[in-house]
């Protein structure tokens, strides 16, 4: 009885050593697809600001267009 104990746990002890692997397989693997989201999050916010500024620039000079043409000489 005590050697079917003893050859269970050792069983048990196996799988556990096994799933600990594989989890550690997976932690690696979850990381470094982590690392690469970060990475892609942040080129993704640069462009965005990138984006912005663009956007902004262009709608000054929209607003400097519109400013020229209701100053001009017909609507004084």
């Amino acid at each position: 009885m005590l050697e079917a104990s003893l050859s269970q746990l050792e069983q048990l002890v196996g799988d556990l050593v096994q799933q600990n692997q594989a989890l550690a397989d997976s932690n690696r693997t979850l990381s470094a697809e982590l690392a690469q989201a970060k990475d892609e999050n942040e080129n993704l916010q640069l462009n965005l600001m990138e984006q912005e500024e663009k956007h902004g620039a262009t709608a000054a000079r929209i607003q400097a267009l519109v400013e020229r043409v209701s100053a001009g000489p017909g609507n004084a």
